[in-house]
């Protein structure tokens, strides 16, 4: 199978989306399938990049470490005429998510939608953010999964809300997956011995994008309280953001800027290495779709303590793998960190076991297999290719039709956001 895979993230941006990109690529290729993947520029990009095709992008945006794709050269479509994909698959309803829509309808490709985002937690990033953005981009990501012809949710919690904000095209749960022989070779002893972390000390983790919308404020003021009564804690943060320089700030005016350690951004081996040094993994986003990075946590057999929002309570089972708090209150958060850490060996060892068994169940076989046989299901539904007279005129008058559904979905989208302006936002959508 040729899989073709639109992108406004890739690597060496590092970010759930990317993530996801790369591990399912990767999978895809190892059985046996072809990958075109179509990404804006970024920063230090590798060079002599294989299945890649990279859209000039201005870079940065609005201060932010995302790149923007600018309008798509004329070489994307020789490229994707050479690589004859059997199928679309588009991980944004926006920038290249477009230009997906116009790919598939134009090649008479079936188009699949991850719906990998919770876009309106991410308006802030966007001149005039609003109540009615937020709307705005909700309606938007609607309608933009019912132009497709199957959309993927990361999570139930996120299926059940795509089928409560009106799509109507298929939906089926496909995880991101994690690479559990990776995250289980940590050597957690010399990142320690490196960073000067005692060997007796309880770790406390976070891995991920350090911005606002990861509730990070919240966290930072549990973690702080759990870590004021107990001299043998530490705190060691993996990722970069803009709330980096906030949460510094909180731990130095507490007097424990000391016990506070920061990676930054960390691939790999490194990235393995650091969660095999933690006894803990904290997380109180609310914004995610899917526990991709408490799987990965997981299967480097820490014990999660999480907020119970969508992506984390399929992942964590209460006093099983971790502890999921129902209310976001410092203290009780506070209260869950505190016993993991009070447990005995043997209780810990237990939590230790469970947190690898569900890594287990979201390994990226497991996933890409669930992915490969609905893109399969697919196919087997759908006309494929035409040939080279009838792909001619075909081509154009599906163009056109690309372009009219995009022009009417954005045109739906506002309207459907201006008629709710008086209302307030369902559950789930701010």
């Amino acid at each position: 199978m040729k899989i073709a895979i639109f992108t406004n993230t890739a690597s060496p941006h590092v970010g759930g989306v990317a993530r996801s990109v790369e591990a399912f690529s990767a999978e895809y290729r190892r059985r046996g399938h072809e990958v075109l993947v179509v990404a804006p520029e970024f920063p230090d990009m590798p060079d002599n990049e294989k299945g890649m095709f990279r859209i000039p992008a201005i870079q940065n945006f609005n201060a932010s470490d995302f790149s923007v794709a600018l309008p798509v050269p004329t070489g994307l479509t020789d490229a994707l005429e050479e690589f004859d994909p059997d199928i679309v698959h588009s991980q944004h309803p926006f920038l290249l998510g477009n230009t997906a829509v116009r790919i598939a309808r134009s090649f008479r490709l079936p188009l699949v939608f991850t719906h990998h985002t919770l876009y309106e937690q991410y308006t802030h990033y966007v001149p005039g953010d609003s109540e009615l953005l937020q709307r705005f981009v909700v309606e938007l990501a609607t309608h933009y999964a019912n132009l497709s012809d199957l959309v993927f949710a990361p999570s139930e919690s996120i299926r059940d809300l795509l089928l409560e904000r009106g799509v109507t095209a298929p939906v089926q749960v496909v995880p991101t997956g994690v690479d559990v022989e990776q995250f289980a070779s940590g050597d957690g002893a010399a990142f320690r011995r490196e960073r000067g972390i005692p060997e007796s000390a309880f770790v406390i983790g976070h891995l991920g994008r350090l911005a606002p919308e990861k509730n990070l404020e919240f966290m930072t003021a549990a973690i702080l309280e759990f870590m004021r009564e107990r001299d043998d804690t530490r705190c060691v943060l993996v990722g970069k953001g803009p709330s980096l320089a906030g949460i510094e700030r909180a731990f130095a005016d507490a007097g424990l800027d000391a016990r506070l350690v920061t990676c930054g951004t960390l691939q790999r081996q490194s990235l393995a290495d650091t969660l095999a040094a933690m006894n803990l993994f904290a997380f109180a986003s609310k914004s995610e779709t899917q526990g991709m990075v408490l799987t990965e946590a997981m299967a480097a057999g820490l014990p999660v303590v999480a907020l119970d929002a969508p992506g984390a309570r399929e992942v964590v089972r209460d006093r099983h793998n971790g502890r999921l708090v129902h209310e976001e209150d410092t203290t009780a958060f506070a209260a869950a960190l505190a016993w993991i850490h009070e447990l005995d060996g043997e209780a810990m060892r237990a939590r230790v076991e469970a947190a690898r068994e569900t890594a287990e169940a979201y390994s990226m076989s497991r996933c890409a297999e669930r992915a490969l046989a609905h893109f399969d299901a697919l196919l087997e539904r759908t006309l494929g290719h035409f040939d080279a007279e009838e792909r001619s005129w075909e081509s154009i008058m599906a163009r056109i039709k690309a372009e009219w559904e995009i022009i009417r979905s954005l045109t739906q989208a506002g309207e459907d956001a201006l008629s709710e302006r008086n209302q307030p936002i369902p559950p789930g959508k701010g």
